[in-house]
């Protein structure tokens, strides 16, 4: 084992950057962020990193390592033994400073979802599988490595066009929800662009709380949708007179 590694981490702004070459000792259980802190303190004391828990729990210190969207504090030095370790900032958002980048659409989208909207009062008597179905999107710690590695976002820039599948986990923790009377399918359909998600599962595969984002949220979403405006049946009596459902206002359920 080397006793150190070698770190190329991103310098500069919106204005440009390059990576600068640092070194760091090889310490056993480094992690990533470890490493950064450790240039913070000895080499480049302006270097611009966000964090806050360095547990896996705030999702601040999102960073692309080696190409790939991780947490930085989740993030084993040593698998990186013998190779030099490449830190850039999440490339889908614009750059602040360094390792920094402005997430803040995020939150904008986050904003026009209708929140949960429940018929009564809780407390609500449910069945356990529902229970189970949507406690797993109540482990997202909105680090926004999937918005980050989402194609639509990262390299089509179509923010307009589609929410990203840190909201579609959103959406289906209410929809799913079995209380819930809001109504998000044509919000779905229209604003929120479900349709421009082509399952490529990417966004799974780099959650770092194992959330099955496509298989259990935008997959079950689709079906909503297509249930709603390409059933054959449903859209002949929707032509009838049915409400106009392309209104992104939203009505609720039933």
């Amino acid at each position: 084992m080397s006793d150190q590694f070698v770190l190329r981490i991103f310098r500069g702004d919106q204005n440009g950057g390059e990576e600068r070459e640092y070194y760091v000792p090889a310490i056993p259980g480094m992690v990533v962020l470890d490493a950064v802190h450790y240039v913070q303190a000895h080499d480049a004391p302006d270097l611009a990193v966000r964090w806050n828990c360095k547990a896996a729990h705030c999702g601040s210190c999102s960073a692309e390592i080696n190409g790939m969207p991780k947490l930085m504090c989740k993030t084993r030095l040593d698998d990186y033994q013998g190779q030099v370790v490449h830190i850039q900032p999440m490339r889908t958002f614009p750059i602040i400073k360094d390792l920094v980048t402005d997430v803040s659409w995020n939150y904008e989208v986050a904003k026009k979802i209708p929140t949960f909207h429940p018929e009564t009062a809780a407390p609500f008597r449910m069945q356990q599988w529902d229970v189970d179905r949507i406690q797993e999107f109540h482990h997202c710690i909105e680090c926004f490595l999937c918005q980050d590695v989402c194609h639509v976002l990262r390299d089509h820039h179509a923010q307009d066009e589609y929410f990203g599948p840190r909201f579609m986990v959103k959406m289906a923790e209410f929809e799913m929800h079995p209380a819930d009377r809001a109504d998000r399918i044509p919000q779905l359909k229209n604003e929120a662009g479900i349709g421009m998600c082509n399952v490529t599962k990417c966004c799974t595969e780099v959650c770092p709380q194992h959330i099955h984002i496509t298989d259990n949220a935008i997959i079950p979403l689709k079906e909503r949708v297509a249930d709603r405006y390409y059933d054959p049946i449903r859209s002949f009596f929707r032509r009838l007179g049915k409400k106009d459902e392309s209104s992104q206002s939203v009505p609720t359920k039933g």
